[in-house]
């Protein structure tokens, strides 16, 4: 989520890791950030099914995108940092807000009402699938391989094992299952458009994502009082987990993620995508009490397995190396970078690792075709 969060806002020179650790002090290892980014993204399942017992839906995923966009511009002023400018880049920041954020948590938060916080999470990891399937469709560039189309075949068996496909569904709620799948594949439409409209910007990540989820906070507060009413009490724990779930599942999420792929490269850092559904399941079982049957982690294997395949690089010419930024090499230029952008924009996503599942699974040739048309 991606949005938008979830990539492209970008800025022209990702922050160099030893510069900040000299103004700010060491910063913690990056493992160690990568465990929290996954434990919060994880836990973001719970912090919605809890918000659920006290407020609507849409009022769940409104106060979402209202804390996370709060922690966003705290950071913007420390940064001094400005919005977007231009009314063609805030068109398409709404675009983005919408597929990766306002749609896919509203989706979400709904289909918690009738299936368990881990079935949401293991469907949440379904979108490198449903990326890689759209980039063949989407991505004129994209040469799929044989491993990466089989990955996208055992992944979707996977799904049907969770599913419970062999016993006709039997005791799923087929909306709710639906709703998070197609929350799931949100998120990949959100980072192939931001792709597409976003990646030459040359407005700084942290500025075009606060303006994305300024944006999708704007179109929760329209649609949300139109289908709810205000609840007759406010709940404590609800509402706690309403703020833990937007400030540090959306706001902190984004800040943490780009961190990671500014000093790791986007390949290291999406593979936080694997360990969300096994936080969320985890969470879901120890604290909701949820019942686990025998499919739901088998299947959610074959799912990880398959995204793993998915992800799967086309070996690149010995003669024109695309090497990933990390500590010791930072690209000098937006261009160089295309993916770094791309993840930037939309590490508010909830267990997704941004656009840079969409950029890995279309290969460096496309990478470096859409950064020479962006």
């Amino acid at each position: 989520m991606s949005t938008a969060t979830a990539s492209s806002p970008a800025s022209p020179v990702p922050p160099n890791p030893s510069a900040t650790s000299a103004r700010l002090g060491r910063p913690l290892p990056w493992r160690i950030r990568f465990a929290f980014l996954s434990l919060i993204w994880g836990f973001s399942f719970l912090f919605m099914k809890v918000g659920n017992q006290g407020f609507a839906p849409f009022q769940v995923t409104f106060g979402r995108l209202l804390f996370g966009t709060a922690v966003l511009a705290m950071a913007m002023a420390v940064k001094r940092e400005r919005l977007p400018r231009g009314a063609r880049t805030w068109g398409h920041l709404a675009v983005a807000g919408f597929f990766l954020n306002a749609l896919p948590f509203s989706l979400f938060a709904y289909s918690e009402l009738t299936i368990p916080s881990t079935l949401a999470g293991i469907c949440n990891a379904t979108s490198p699938l449903w990326g890689m399937a759209l980039s063949l469709v989407a991505l004129s560039e994209d040469r799929p391989t044989r491993v990466r189309v089989a990955g996208l075949g055992l992944g979707f068996l996977g799904v049907l094992t969770v599913l419970g496909a062999w016993q006709g569904f039997h005791g799923l709620d087929a909306s709710g299952t639906t709703m998070a799948l197609l929350a799931s594949l949100s998120y990949p439409v959100g980072w192939i458009y931001v792709r597409r409209t976003l990646a030459g910007s040359s407005e700084s990540h942290l500025s075009l994502t606060g303006g994305q989820l300024l944006l999708a906070t704007v179109q929760l507060a329209v649609v949300t009082p139109l289908f709810t009413s205000l609840p007759g009490h406010l709940s404590v724990l609800p509402l706690l987990a309403i703020a833990a779930l937007g400030a540090l599942g959306t706001g902190v999420a984004m800040l943490v993620q780009y961190g990671l792929v500014a000093e790791v490269g986007p390949t290291t850092a999406q593979m936080v995508t694997y360990f969300v559904p096994i936080i969320a399941t985890a969470a879901g079982v120890a604290v909701l009490g949820e019942h686990l049957a025998w499919s739901t982690p088998v299947g959610a294997v074959v799912v990880l397995a398959g995204a793993a395949l998915t992800q799967a690089r086309r070996p690149t010419n010995s003669t024109s190396p695309q090497p990933e930024p990390d500590g010791d090499t930072q690209p000098s230029t937006p261009m160089e970078a295309p993916e770094a952008r791309e993840v930037a924009a939309a590490a508010a996503v909830p267990g997704v690792a941004a656009a840079a599942e969409v950029s890995e699974a279309a290969g460096p040739e496309a990478r470096t075709g859409q950064a020479a048309r962006a």
